[in-house]
């Protein structure tokens, strides 16, 4: 098949949304058979412990197999499952992959391969948006952000075989127009067993904090959007019928859950009468408000997850965190203790106002306040934020198989290298002792988190320096 390509950058959206419907509509009942697309979420290739064992099940994947299934067939590959990319792409129209940074290269090698063979290869997700130059080199289109906002010229464009180098919303559609995502891609496959059993939800999308390590703000601008409380819950209730329990267990794939206060706290009201349990993502800049771990507690949350990032104020200013403040660290973390919610705690070290002092304050502070699950990782630039930028005279490489925050990308000013890799391992072996998991656990209900503890500490245990380079 020909596929012509303008040399546009950004698709002019010359029609207006509902002429383009309506063509849309139009060609979907002309076509002769369905074109067919292949998904793929690639795995990444990093020695760390991000794509092992159970993985979540990819929800931005899921609702873009939702919205394509209306109109194509489609064929959905997860390779963390162990499922293969085919060599032979002859079945399929459309190959479209989605990729963050750490998987970027085996993205770019499936668009390469299906390139070869003439097909319409779509890349998507973090970061071809973050970099649209350079994904653009591997297949023919980039869908620059979220796809739901430029589905209708994109599936136009296919159809019509006329794709356009970069797929840019010049405006971002409300989330009452959001799909509810139908599972069934993901369960189908062979390997589901291996996702988690927590079922992936978004209520929010956006963050308008603007951290300038953050690539959220790229994606979404200053913009923050959310669906109809309806809609979250009739989600919820749907999946509570499908596995027939009232005790689902949901994960907010939200960048910022809590941003406007009013619709989180209604939205927790509702749901507390519903009898799920779930975790999320969340600013701290109100948890100090203790009706809010109330709220948080009654409605089932069983984690929160929470960017402390660092104990230095310096380095918080200095990546502007400014919804973090110290002085409410160790009330935010009494407040969910007291209400029953455990805390999944990150601090991020490598920043150039770290000493070694930064190491021994943070594990003080971890075994202080019992932090259920301390998450560690190194300073990490990603391309397309203000610290990339900053940061990038300064980089060690740019093998973007080793952008996992795990890797060590710069030596800070005041410690050399060597140095930040020695206490980050030995912090993270001490953190994860037995006798330190005891501490920081003892009275805690035997669930998950225990478990994940455990695998830390196995896995801390044959650290060395070498897994950083």
């Amino acid at each position: 098949m020909q596929i012509s390509q303008s040399n546009t950058v950004v698709s002019p959206f010359v029609t207006s949304s509902d002429a383009s419907e309506e063509v849309l509509s139009q060609l979907a009942r002309e076509q002769k058979s369905r074109k067919k697309w292949l998904l793929v979420q690639p795995v990444s290739t990093t020695s760390m412990m991000v794509d092992s064992g159970t993985v979540s099940m990819p929800l931005n994947l899921i609702m873009v197999a939702t919205m394509v299934g209306k109109l194509f067939d489609v064929t959905f590959i997860d390779e963390r499952l162990g499922d293969k990319v085919p060599e032979d792409f002859s079945g399929f129209d459309v190959v479209a992959v989605t990729s963050r940074t750490l998987n970027a290269s085996m993205a770019y090698r499936i668009g390469d391969a299906a390139l070869r063979q003439g097909k319409i290869v779509i890349l998507g997700g973090v970061h071809p948006t973050m970099l649209s130059d350079e994904a653009s080199q591997h297949c023919t289109s980039v869908v620059y952000g979220e796809i739901e906002s430029i589905w209708t010229e994109l599936a136009v464009d296919v159809l019509k075989g006329t794709m356009q180098r970069v797929y840019r919303a010049k405006e971002l559609k409300p989330m009452s127009t959001m799909l509810h995502p139908d599972f069934s891609y993901a369960l189908a496959a062979k390997n589901a067993k291996k996702y988690s059993t927590r079922i992936p939800i978004l209520a929010t999308k956006g963050c308008p904090v603007g951290c300038n390590f953050c690539t959220t703000p790229t994606i979404y601008g200053k913009n923050y959007r959310y669906r109809e409380l309806d809609l979250v819950l009739d989600e919820m209730r749907y999946h509570q019928k499908r596995l027939n329990k009232e005790r689902v267990n949901f994960s907010f794939m939200d960048d910022n859950i809590s941003f406007r206060p009013k619709y989180f706290m209604t939205l927790l009201e509702e749901m507390a009468k519903l009898g799920v349990h779930w975790n999320a993502n969340i600013s701290m800049n109100f948890l100090d408000k203790p009706e809010v771990a109330e709220l948080a507690g009654r409605s089932g949350c069983d984690l929160l997850s929470i960017g402390f990032e660092s104990l230095n104020p310096e380095t918080l200013k200095s990546v502007q965190k400014g919804s973090n403040r110290l002085g409410s660290y160790e009330t935010v973390v009494s407040n969910l203790h007291n209400n029953g919610v455990a805390i999944q705690g990150y601090f991020m070290f490598g920043f150039d106002n770290d000493t070694e002092e930064s190491f021994q304050l943070t594990y003080d502070f971890i075994m202080k306040n019992r932090i259920e699950f301390p998450v560690f990782s190194l300073v990490t630039p990603f391309p397309g934020t203000p610290y990339f930028d900053e940061m990038k005279p300064r980089m060690r490489h740019f093998d973007w198989d080793k952008y996992d925050t795990y890797h060590y990308m710069f030596e800070p000013n005041k410690m050399a290298g060597d140095k930040l890799l020695q206490n980050f391992v030995k912090l993270q072996q001490e953190v994860y002792k037995g006798g330190a998991i005891l501490k920081r656990m003892k009275g805690k209900p035997m669930n998950w988190i225990w478990l994940a503890n455990y695998a830390m500490n196995r896995f801390t245990h044959k650290l060395t320096t070498d897994y950083y380079y």
